[in-house]
């Protein structure tokens, strides 16, 4: 089923097999940070390979409402940005369903200055906007904000930021990279402290562009620095999204008969840690034509285990834990997951939804603040889900459903345009007897 034709509601039959191979959209994670970089630099951009999501079309909505000439060359972006091009919009800047987009681009505009209002759907403006909020007020910028200055929408004001040096509260990729961009316009040295490692495509993105950029790595703590820099103009490549290509690997895992081959995915660190999740769960999974942090991903009907994902795995796993938990629901034994609490303020709470959805299915779960408890090879049947507005609890549920016996209704599911348009079609595809 195309793009076109997505559904609120869908029904997905049981005890299918997956095979064939693919090619899913473009990292997203990527996608996002290529458009608003390319935006900052002065020059021509080009993207190959960008997420066919929704929330990167809202990236790219934003950074053309900013003053960015944006235009499709074939399979191409072309982007001509710099900061003399952009300026504060009239109107809102819409951010839909994305809260990379809502974070990072409010740190982005920041550093450029001006005045600009934030609001997206009913999801995103439910999201914790503080942990962004904090350190752009210390920066010098004036933040407005619904819900007693928790949430969006916001108006934010900058008219002079100044560097400062901040210790990440949480594990944050999205805040870090909100405090460098805002950094590249601020006077002196901005420095952020981590001691949770989180997603590296930021600093190395900004390095590539030519920010003057220093990255410090100490035992207990990653410090990374930026100041006022100018950025030119980069082609970016935007391999395949691993946490795209996880709902294949597992389906193709707890299927019969099933062997799915995705192909050029981004294998780089923090990424591809799902894969060795799997394994250790006694996956078959084979890795091949590796170059540049991408290679191909070949997993088979596999007989599988139950682990522990702890606290410090979390970082690396936070958007597969829905599929990971469909994986232990086929694991014998039970798999315990901890240390996992930003899950409670994604798309939705994921710890809460999931749990409730896996239930439906007849799955035995138990529910931590921080994560939860999966009991496997329990006896699973169809069940009916609401997906409450994110897009991987849909997919994570559409691959259960499709190793169980019976008919599942899942309500919500354009939600799934967000990220993978494409998902049913290549669900059908890979399904087709």
């Amino acid at each position: 089923m195309p793009a076109a034709e997505m559904h609120s509601e869908v029904s997905i039959s049981g005890k299918r097999s997956f095979n064939g191979e693919l090619s899913v959209p473009g990292d997203k994670s990527i996608s996002h940070r290529a458009l608003l970089i390319s935006a900052l630099s002065s020059g021509t951009s080009t993207v190959k390979g960008l997420s066919t999501g929704r929330d990167v079309m809202a990236t790219r909505a934003v950074i053309a409402q900013l003053g960015a000439e944006v235009r499709s060359l074939g399979d191409l972006l072309a982007i001509e940005g710099g900061p003399d091009r952009l300026s504060p919009p009239n109107s809102v800047l819409d951010v839909g369903n994305s809260g990379t987009l809502i974070r990072l681009g409010a740190g982005m505009v920041a550093g450029l200055g001006g005045t600009y209002t934030f609001s997206g759907d009913e999801s995103v403006n439910k999201r914790p906007m503080k942990r962004i909020f904090n350190p752009l007020r210390q920066m010098g910028a004036t933040i407005d904000a619904a819900d007693n200055g928790e949430t969006a929408p916001f108006t934010l004001r900058s008219y002079g930021l100044h560097g400062i040096r901040y210790s990440l509260p949480v594990a944050s990729a999205q805040v870090k990279s909100s405090i460098l961009l805002a950094g590249l316009g601020a006077s002196g040295t901005t420095t952020v402290i981590e001691t949770m490692p989180t997603r590296s495509h930021s600093e190395e993105m900004l390095a590539e562009a030519g920010a003057k950029l220093e990255i410090v790595r100490l035992p207990d703590r990653k410090e990374i620095s930026i100041q006022r820099s100018s950025l030119k103009p980069m082609d970016y490549v935007v391999p395949g999204d691993p946490s795209q290509s996880a709902f294949w690997i597992v389906a193709a895992l707890i299927s019969r008969d099933s062997q799915v081959t995705v192909r050029n995915i981004y294998l780089g660190e923090l990424r591809s840690d799902f894969i060795s999740v799997l394994v250790r769960m006694g996956a078959d999974i084979t890795v091949a034509n590796t170059s540049k942090n991408s290679g191909d991903v070949t997993a088979k009907s596999s007989q599988l285990r139950s682990t522990t994902i702890a606290a410090e795995e979390i970082a690396g796993l936070i958007d597969e834990i829905p599929i990971l938990c469909v994986a232990a629901s086929f694991a014998e034994g039970v798999t315990t997951i901890t240390g996992a609490s930003e899950l409670r303020v994604k798309e939705s709470d994921r710890i809460s939804v999931m749990s409730s959805a896996l239930r439906s299915f007849g799955v035995e779960v138990e529910e931590f603040p921080d994560g939860m408890a999966v009991t496997g090879g329990s006896c699973m049947h169809s069940g009916n889900v609401f997906a409450h507005m994110d897009h991987r609890i849909a997919m994570a549920c559409s691959v259960l459903a499709a190793a169980v016996s019976g008919t599942t209704i899942i309500t919500g599911f354009d939600t799934v345009d967000s990220s993978y348009p494409e998902f049913l079609a290549d669900f059908e595809r890979l399904t087709k007897s």
